[in-house]
């Protein structure tokens, strides 16, 4: 099954692979909306629908209404580091949505969880800590990650922290072999 309704195609291989890579992001920050917010579920569970549609369950509306919820719980938390992490795995069940669009926006899909991870690493050590989680997070997307990542526009350098880390991560991506 393929995604053809765009400017190229996108399997449900391709698809299942960078939602896959977006939990891997997320999965790290989860503990940090957990400490934040213990009652609060709708971090996990958009992880979770992401993870599900990563091995094989059908792409369905659970992908959707967890992502919304989690980028809703992440309005609520209190601290820089909940707020990344409830975004980051808002944005992995979201990845299911990636579009076959060459839209630089679409990018975000696929990068916006490592570029969280990223600034939450940033966070806690500075400089040091920022470059070694880029090239660590650049090295986990494994194929076809950086082949899809391919075929969109760069990922724009724009003045928040996050698509500043997006555009770093975009670039370590696109340069490996």
């Amino acid at each position: 099954m393929a995604s053809t309704n765009g400017d190229f195609e996108l399997t449900l291989d391709e698809l299942r692979a960078v939602a896959r890579y977006a939990a891997d992001c997320a999965e790290s920050l989860l503990a940090e909306f957990e400490a934040d917010a213990p009652g609060d579920t709708r971090p996990r569970e958009a992880l979770d629908a992401a993870r599900a549609f990563a091995e094989g369950a059908a792409r369905t509306n659970l992908q959707r209404a967890t992502a919304f919820a989690a980028h809703r719980a992440a309005k609520t938390a209190s601290t820089e580091t909940a707020q990344l992490a409830a975004l980051a795995c808002g944005d992995a069940a979201a990845a299911a949505y990636l579009h076959p669009i060459a839209k630089a926006t679409q990018v975000g899909h696929v990068l916006r969880p490592a570029a969280c991870a990223v600034r939450v690493a940033e966070l806690r050590g500075g400089e040091d800590r920022r470059g070694e989680s880029v090239r660590s997070l650049a090295q986990r997307a494994v194929h076809p990650v950086p082949e899809v990542l391919r075929r969109y526009p760069n990922a724009p350098r724009g003045a928040s922290r996050l698509s500043q880390l997006m555009s770093e991560l975009d670039a370590a991506i696109r340069a490996r072999d």
